[in-house]
């Protein structure tokens, strides 16, 4: 949801990957406009379609899809770790795609974190070291590059952890240091490709946690990669789904299950409990005064169901200033929690 309030930080205009020989020549040939078959007949794959969209500051913006619909490809892209066939790149006015290698790999140190699927943690670094390991590229004296890694790992809940080595950590553990030495450059933009998906369900739900901790505290502009729904509706302020290198809709995840774009983004979202996805500003009526107690506008429904259900009369709605917007029903929350639908 576009908010005046905040700056875009980064956004991809017209953005191509290609693979194939000549991809670029063709590209430029048809002037952009190919379709799938077009780009099949001439032996061409398209990862990433014309893909345009903006991320704002301080925003977790979630690009979710199956297995070959190019999302990892397109954070690749916005990265320049895969060199994209045409378009721009757009971050803090500059556009990546004509940066220099130079440039690219400054930026890359002191304004990206990176955290990826797999852990990537050197073996035989601790904890500290592997956490102070960007920062040794960067050039930053030792003992400042350890101050900055113990507070980044206290930060993700590692305190008396820093000697430990890789190998005597759980799974949840090193996905932490994975996270801490991402944050210890202090990036301006922080892209995660499936950081939870290799963990087991327990351990991804209390990473998930984390995660929300930790924006609420550094809120970092966010792109967040996922084909798991559950988890984009956690944590998503928007989602993009991808088809076939597309993006296809953008949205909240409530925007998503009321207005689908296609009959693809519907069948994306069917099967997701609508508690899960609507919040308590989604379905509350205009306010009336005749309310007992509040709940912020941005719950879900599964997080407040049972205080308004067992409640003796409405709920005030607030907004994050604490100003009633509204007000929410018991029977609106029913209506939600047995799925009817609240179009």
């Amino acid at each position: 949801m576009e908010s005046p309030e905040r700056s875009v930080k980064i956004s991809c205009h017209d953005l191509w990957k290609l693979f194939g020989d000549n991809a670029k020549e063709y590209l430029t040939e048809h002037n952009g406009s190919v379709s799938a078959q077009s780009l099949k007949e001439a032996g061409l794959i398209g990862a990433v379609c014309d893909a345009n969209f903006e991320v704002f500051e301080g925003e977790i913006f979630i690009i979710m899809g199956l297995s070959g619909s190019g999302k990892s490809t397109l954070v690749r892209c916005m990265s320049r770790l895969i060199e994209p066939t045409a378009g721009k790149v757009m971050f803090e006015n500059q556009d990546l795609l004509k940066a220099s290698e130079h440039e690219l790999i400054d930026i890359r140190r002191h304004k990206m974190g990176m955290v990826f699927q797999h852990f990537a943690l050197l073996p035989h670094l601790t904890v500290l070291h592997n956490v102070a390991f960007p920062l040794e590229i960067q050039g930053v004296d030792r003992a400042s590059r350890e101050q900055r890694a113990r507070e980044i790992i206290e930060l993700v809940g590692l305190e008396g952890r820093e000697n430990y080595y890789p190998r005597e950590l759980s799974g949840g553990q090193q996905q932490r240091v994975g996270i801490a030495r991402s944050l210890a450059v202090e990036p301006d933009i922080w892209f995660l490709d499936e950081p939870f998906s290799a963990l087991d369900p327990l351990i991804r739900r209390e990473m998930q946690d984390e995660f929300l901790r930790l924006q609420n505290l550094l809120h970092k502009s966010i792109v967040f990669i996922t084909h798991d729904f559950d988890e984009a509706i956690r944590l998503a302020d928007r989602i993009a789904i991808m088809q076939d290198g597309h993006i296809i809709q953008i949205g909240s995840p409530e925007q998503l299950v009321l207005e689908p774009a296609t009959d693809y983004v519907a069948e994306f979202t069917r099967e997701i409990p609508r508690a899960k996805i609507f919040s308590a500003g989604a379905i509350m009526a205009p306010p009336t005064g005749n309310t007992l107690g509040k709940v912020s506008a941005s719950t879900k429904i599964e997080d407040l169901a049972e205080t308004v259900v067992n409640s003796k009369s409405d709920v005030a709605v607030v907004d994050s200033d604490g100003r009633t917007v509204g007000q929410l029903s018991r029977r609106a929350v029913l209506d939600v929690l047995v799925g009817k639908s609240t179009a």
